[in-house]
């Protein structure tokens, strides 16, 4: 158990180190002694703590997108409950050209993931759950209720990376941010009441219709 604990901090410190490598030198090809050599550390200590280079990649990108969560639960609070300036300042920080090769690697292992590769699995295991609960505690704050949230959170996920994927394959960052707009105006104001509303209004439909 000592050991265990004193390699954690070791394991992250390189983490963080090779992270701070790609965000300086992007992720173009490189081998693992290249990574290392970057790193301050051996490829023997990368493959110690990680297993191989696809083991690196993985870390990398679960702790981007840990960075993404936080980053996001920061705006959120920042945004004071605006929900649409919320999706406005989150796009801005994932679409910054810095996350570019990140956002390359993530879609790549996740594509792999999808298609059963064993080393790639862990990224869908607590993706979208990790997401979920970072949307429901963020629009806790502004009592949007937790049911809601989740349904809108797993849209507003799959509406960011296709668009993200869009900016990445076309780089038409014009006519992806106008779509992004349109998107954000859907959440101005207290949007959740009308969505409760509108909840009602269809429960209530649907018990006349089963009455006549």
């Amino acid at each position: 158990m000592p050991g265990q604990l004193a390699a954690q901090p070791a394991r992250e410190r390189l983490l963080d180190a090779v992270i701070e490598h790609f965000t300086a030198d992007g992720l173009a090809d490189q081998s693992l002694r290249r990574i290392a050599e970057a790193a301050g550390t051996s490829h023997r200590m990368l493959l110690y703590h990680f297993g191989s280079k696809d083991g690196l990649m993985l870390e990398v990108v679960r702790a981007v997108e840990a960075r993404t969560q936080a980053a996001f639960a920061t705006i959120g609070a920042e945004a004071a409950g605006e929900t649409d300036e919320l999706v406005r300042r989150m796009w801005a920080h994932v679409a910054d050209p810095a996350w570019a090769d990140f956002e390359r690697l993530f879609f790549a292992l996740y594509g792999r993931a999808l298609q059963g590769d064993e080393s790639t699995l862990p990224l869908l295991k607590d993706d979208l759950e990790g997401w979920l609960d970072t949307n429901v505690a963020v629009a806790a704050t502004a009592g949007v209720p937790a049911d809601v949230t989740r349904v809108h959170a797993r849209l507003g996920l799959a509406v960011t990376r296709g668009l993200l994927l869009d900016l990445l394959a076309t780089g038409d960052r014009d006519g992806v941010e106008a779509a992004l707009e349109v998107f954000a105006r859907r959440y101005a104001g207290r949007w959740w009441e009308a969505e409760g509303a509108g909840a009602t209004a269809g429960a209530d439909t649907g018990s006349t219709d089963r009455a006549s």
